[in-house]
């Protein structure tokens, strides 16, 4: 296992360079596929997928796969799976590494009842002893790099994240990434960027800050309070794919994006939109576009009848219509 901070802001593990150390957080429902090729397309260290259930996966539920549908063999490419058996998480790992991902991310943060009610995601953060068996079995399953996301704690009594990295690191995870809350808060109040530190002294593999990071402000403030060695972006991205590019411009000096505006930026929202029908089926993709399309219109102050018609309206041509007229106001701008 090779893991190091090299001296132009990269990160290697393994063979794996993930530069510069700006990533896209995973986000059920909304990092899929045609979003992480989106967001990487302007320029992002890596990107996670969706979280996928291991047992359901390897089972081929349907939709499961589809969610770990990373673009295999594209690099910085990293698949997140959950689930509370180890037998499951590492035949799953074991199928998306044999697939081509580059990474394998264990996800111990999610804080969603569905999830927690299964002892999985952060509900693991009560059982360290299970959740280490669970790490030490999906890191015996594959030879590419193994990270960890989690929280601070289950809640402000058991604050135990930086016991739990010490233990993961010991058996193998190469980097962990810590949402600056409890499981308790769920997402809300502030994240608590500072208490991120404990667990960046505890280990020496690179820590990761994650939570309220939206700008290039909020990450050289959560780099300066944690002492991390990067950040991760989540909803801070929504409607906005080119953030992690222009956030890793600031920190890292280099090149700024190209933000698309005007017509640009109607052709990317188009654009985003027909790779979701082809990604999902026109049926699905239309309904999964939604949030997507309600974000970017968010800037453009689209009059609610027209915001209302596009996202409700079932024919994508009707929709890619509406469009440029739903957009007008930053097409003007």
């Amino acid at each position: 296992m090779t893991v190091s901070l090299a001296l132009d802001d990269s990160l290697q593990l393994d063979d794996v360079a993930l530069q510069p150390p700006v990533a896209l957080a995973p986000l059920a429902g909304i990092t899929d596929l045609p979003f992480r090729q989106l967001v990487a397309s302007f320029g992002a260290g890596w990107v996670v997928s969706e979280m996928v259930a291991s047992q359901e996966m390897v089972q081929a539920k349907p939709g499961v796969r589809e969610r770990a549908e990373l673009g295999f063999d594209q690099a910085g490419t990293a698949v997140q799976i959950a689930g509370r058996e180890a037998h499951w998480m590492a035949e799953a790992a074991r199928m998306v590494a044999a697939n081509g991902a580059a990474m394998i991310d264990i996800n111990m943060g999610c804080p969603a009842k569905k999830v927690t009610n299964g002892y999985s995601g952060s509900a693991l953060l009560r059982t360290p002893d299970h959740a280490l068996s669970l790490i030490e079995a999906v890191v015996n399953a594959v030879d590419v790099p193994v990270t960890l996301k989690t929280r601070l704690g289950w809640d402000s009594d058991s604050l135990n994240a930086a016991d739990i990295a010490r233990r993961a690191e010991a058996a193998g995870v190469q980097l962990i990434t810590i949402h600056g809350r409890t499981r308790c808060q769920f997402y809300k109040g502030s994240a608590d960027w500072a208490a991120i530190r404990a667990i960046k002294d505890a280990v020496t593999i690179p820590a990761i800050a994650n939570g309220d990071i939206v700008d290039a402000p909020t990450a050289r403030k959560a780099l300066t309070q944690s002492g991390a060695d990067g950040v991760m972006i989540g909803r801070g991205a929504q409607g906005k794919p080119w953030l992690l590019a222009q956030v890793a411009a600031s920190l890292h000096g280099l090149p700024m994006p190209r933000v698309p505006r005007g017509h640009d930026l109607v052709d990317l929202v188009c654009g985003h939109y027909e790779a979701m029908l082809s990604f999902y089926g026109q049926t699905l993709g239309s309904k999964v576009a939604r949030k997507h399309l309600g974000w970017y219109m968010d800037d453009a102050a689209t009059p609610a009848p027209l915001r209302k018609a596009i996202l409700t309206h079932p024919t994508p041509d009707r929709v890619l219509r509406d469009l440029p007229d739903a957009l007008q106001a930053l097409v003007a701008a």
